[in-house]
């Protein structure tokens, strides 16, 4: 056993700190000096909620087993976890939409669209589809300011000044998509 791997072995192991997840910290791991040691918490973090698959969320237990494994604070794991939008904490859908609140995208007409992200998802920021196939969340930045708004398709395309038109034809190729994705919506316009 790694020494790493000694280290989350006397905690508590959430169900998806598998042998195969500590092989994949671990790898992660000898890419960084070991000075560097508090710079893997978002790579650790990314790698557990992939591992975790589409739905798939990260809780306090993950981020003691990854300040655990590191050797840090669970505190400072926690920041991260709760600061980036990338992280979700709570279950998802298949799909996940997420808006941006912040004043930029606002200035740029974002509340007509929002209106028909609600319409066309049938949901309201935070809420999950029935069916599990969508999830609306809110989220504070989507750093596309200059071209608000904008949405991002995860590992597929970006669209820059989003119309309805074109959210409504990214819903269509995600609902044909054949894993999950996670939509990225500059918008702003509610408070939540």
């Amino acid at each position: 056993m790694s020494t790493s791997a000694a280290n989350v072995a006397a905690q508590p192991m959430p169900q998806a700190l598998t042998p195969e997840v500590l092989a994949q910290f671990d790898a992660l791991r000898a890419q960084y000096p070991v000075e560097m040691k508090s710079s893997l918490v978002l790579p650790l973090l990314h790698c557990l909620q992939t591992a975790k698959g589409p739905g798939g969320y990260l809780g306090e237990a993950d981020a003691a087993s990854i300040a655990a494994y590191i050797g840090i604070p669970t505190m400072q794991v926690m920041e991260a976890l709760t600061w980036y939008t990338m992280f979700h904490k709570q279950p998802t859908g298949r799909h996940v939409v997420k808006v941006c609140r912040n004043i930029a995208c606002a200035l740029r007409g974002s509340e007509q669209l929002l209106g028909h992200v609600q319409t066309t998802l049938g949901l309201k920021p935070g809420q999950t589809s029935a069916d599990g196939k969508y999830t609306l969340l809110a989220v504070e930045c989507l750093a596309s300011c200059g071209t608000a708004p904008a949405m991002h398709r995860y590992l597929v395309t970006d669209h820059q000044w989003l119309t309805e038109s074109q959210f409504s034809g990214s819903i269509a190729l995600a609902q044909a998509a054949p894993g999950p994705n996670v939509l990225f919506v500059a918008l702003m316009g509610w408070n939540v």
